[in-house]
């Protein structure tokens, strides 16, 4: 690879549907004048499993190849709360929970990305949906009625910036 390789920034989510946005949107719905950040659009809310980062864009074509030999579990994922993440000033719907069929899912794409010469993180896997960056600290809110989603299926995305901002494009699922 040389240094003139274009490269795409890429990860591996959970995207939601619509409905699972409008759920998404009238959970937050009740905070939004309470707490303080920059909103995501909701067309950009996800669930990253492998984040890639900069990946060879010749190389795109194997990565999907490679992703779509992984068989995806039926996922149930419960969203409790509202957290704050100082280090990256997030704000983010929270699951206390991780499944171990959501960790095994991540497991066979980091596996699969591995292949390409991606290195994946050693921290603990979190399930959040970001739905603001530049927030400001508040203390961790459970949700009166947790979200329950459901999905069946992955996507690979791309990061591409606009001048309007960062906008997530699916390329494959």
């Amino acid at each position: 690879m040389t240094e003139q390789t274009k490269k795409k920034r890429l990860f591996f989510a959970l995207w939601p549907s619509e409905k699972q946005r409008q759920k998404v949107e009238s959970a937050i719905e009740p905070y939004r004048g309470k707490l303080a950040g920059t909103y995501t659009a909701r067309d950009n809310w996800h669930l990253t499993l492998v984040f890639i980062g900069g990946f060879p864009e010749d190389h795109v074509p194997g990565l999907q190849e490679a992703a779509r030999q992984i068989d995806c579990p039926a996922l149930e994922l419960q969203f409790d709360g509202i957290h704050f993440w100082k280090r990256p000033k997030i704000m983010c719907l929270y699951a206390n929970y991780v499944p171990s069929q959501l960790l095994g899912l991540i497991r066979s794409l980091e596996s699969a990305a591995q292949a390409f010469g991606f290195k994946p993180e050693e921290r603990p896997y979190r399930a959040h949906i970001t739905i603001a960056r530049k927030a400001r600290f508040f203390a961790p809110i459970t949700l009166a009625q947790p979200l329950e989603f459901q999905w069946s299926g992955f996507h690979l995305v791309e990061s591409v910036s606009t001048p309007t901002g960062v906008q997530y494009k699916p390329l494959d699922q």
